[in-house]
């Protein structure tokens, strides 16, 4: 069985499998082909690989595997019918992308479509674990552009008083940002439309935002519903007061499968204290907050700072590479039975649970896109978007 590692395309960092997983790899059968250069920008070397035991080839060469292992979705033209990728593919944002590999007779896994209630599935979740990362990232963003000291000071030339962090929205971003800002010695309120997520708030040091008549607003996945346009409302006003004397405000909403919600309008933003910022972890899909701008760092007219820089596990790429490359390693060593590779269209990790499940989501819930030149039948929430 031949694997296959490809350079990722300019701006992203990151690199799909590292040395440390090769050994693993080739234990189960394969080897591993990766293009040279491939994990450079991840600290990783060739030498690296090679003396791990990978071979260095060209992008043509790492192309041809049995199974190309990415983050972004590579070119296909390169691949013959029947191979597998497994990458982030983002199939409702991009349903290009899963009609390319439909005509190419390509099989693709889709990482970010891991159900992530399976136990099973947890060791193989690339959003949780990349999540997780972002988290951490934003929080040290926010610090590093307010003008302020974080923790609480007491000096002989007067006490400075700890920084407010308010962190919108709490799964595991949000929960690693709470701590990352509690751990900085700063003061962390809080939000989530899930009731539930108070007690874990809690946990880990921050204090929760209420809001009146919320519900338990969480599907049978774990993510967040999408929610009426008055309670979005209502929680904008109430967290936004909340932010409104904050030093750093952390969003963190994000809807799978569709834009993000916005969580901080722009008369929000006129609220805001001079010097405050906003790190907006979802600047790439449309953002939460109402002004930012992708990819640059703005101050407003009332001297609020507003961060969109995209792909924040990819500014920590040796640390996010090794967690990405630990889950893909999982995932293909479910595919792999008898010394070979084995599609096992029964499991549920591949497509989805069965109707009536804990884990089942309108015929969605796994990481198998399509086979053979179509969509899994179990996918037919997918095949409305691709058609």
């Amino acid at each position: 069985m031949l694997l296959g590692v490809i350079t990722e395309p300019d701006g992203e960092n990151r690199v799909a499998i590292v040395p440390n997983s090769i050994k693993k790899l080739k234990k189960l059968g394969f080897d591993v082909l990766v293009e040279s250069g491939a994990g450079v920008n991840a600290h990783h070397s060739d030498l690296q690989y090679s003396n791990a035991g990978a071979t260095i080839c060209d992008r043509t060469t790492a192309l041809s595997a049995d199974i190309v292992i990415s983050i972004d979705m590579p070119e296909l033209d390169g691949m013959k019918e029947g191979k597998m990728v497994a990458c982030v593919s983002d199939p409702f944002r991009c349903p290009e992308k899963v009609k390319a590999a439909m005509a190419a007779k390509i099989t693709l896994f889709s990482m970010d479509m891991i159900p992530r209630r399976l136990s099973r599935a947890q060791a193989m979740d690339v959003n949780s674990s990349q999540d997780n990362l972002a988290g951490y990232k934003a929080v040290l963003t926010g610090a590093a552009q307010v003008p302020k000291g974080i923790p609480m000071m007491t000096t002989s030339a007067g006490t400075i008083r700890p920084a407010k962090f308010v962190i919108m929205g709490s799964g595991v971003a949000g929960l690693q940002a709470i701590a990352t800002a509690k751990r900085l010695g700063a003061i962390v309120y809080a939000s989530d439309v899930r009731k539930s997520a108070a007690e874990q708030i809690e946990s880990v040091g921050g204090r929760f935002i209420e809001v009146d008549g919320m519900d338990d607003f969480e599907d049978e996945s774990g993510y967040a519903k999408p929610l009426t346009p008055e309670f979005i409302q209502k929680v904008n006003d109430t967290v936004c007061e909340v932010a409104s004397d904050a030093d750093v405000i952390v969003t963190t909403a994000r809807i799978f499968g569709r834009p993000a919600p916005i969580t901080v309008p722009a008369s929000a933003i006129e609220n805001f204290k001079v010097g405050s910022v906003v790190v907006d972890m979802n600047a790439d899909v449309g953002g939460n907050c109402e002004l930012t701008e992708v990819g640059k760092i703005i101050v407003t007219d009332n001297g609020v700072t507003i961060v969109g820089t995209p792909n924040l596990p990819g500014q920590l790429p040796s640390s996010a590479s090794m967690l990405y490359s630990n889950n893909l390693t999982t995932f293909v060593t479910s595919l792999v039975k008898d010394g070979e590779l084995y599609l096992d269209l029964e499991d549920d990790i591949l497509v989805g649970a069965p109707e009536g499940s804990d884990f089942h989501i309108s015929g969605m819930g796994g990481v198998l896109i399509c086979t053979d030149g179509a969509i899994h039948e179990k996918q037919s929430r997918l095949a409305g978007v691709v058609e």
